[in-house]
């Protein structure tokens, strides 16, 4: 019941490694009254802190930003969380970079 997950994002200009767009969600849940969540967030500055953390809650027909950052989303249980993304930047490239601490999930 997890998606973008591990977390990942693509706001550096660093291709071929990581490619800056920015993102929207546009979500749909089924049943409909459901709700899932979603957080966007950015690694933390020197001295431990983000600059950017938010989490939102998600319900049908919402539509969240993703200017930046990771932006993983879950479903609560009992629900499906279905969403259409829609990203754009300066260049046709789709090159994410995974959070460190997560990424062990990909070999597990």
């Amino acid at each position: 019941h997890t998606s973008s997950y591990p977390p990942h994002k693509h706001d550096c200009d660093d291709l071929p490694r990581e490619s800056l767009l920015e993102e929207t969600y546009y979500h749909r849940l089924n049943p409909p009254q459901g709700f899932a969540f979603q957080r966007v967030y950015s690694d933390a500055g020197p001295d431990g802190r983000r600059d950017l953390d938010e989490a939102m809650v998600v319900e049908d027909g919402d539509v969240t930003l993703v200017p930046r950052g990771y932006h993983p989303c879950a479903a609560i249980h009992g629900y499906d969380l279905y969403y259409l993304n829609v990203m754009a930047g300066p260049k046709r490239s789709w090159r994410f970079h995974n959070a460190p601490e997560h990424a062990w999930i990909l070999t597990a």
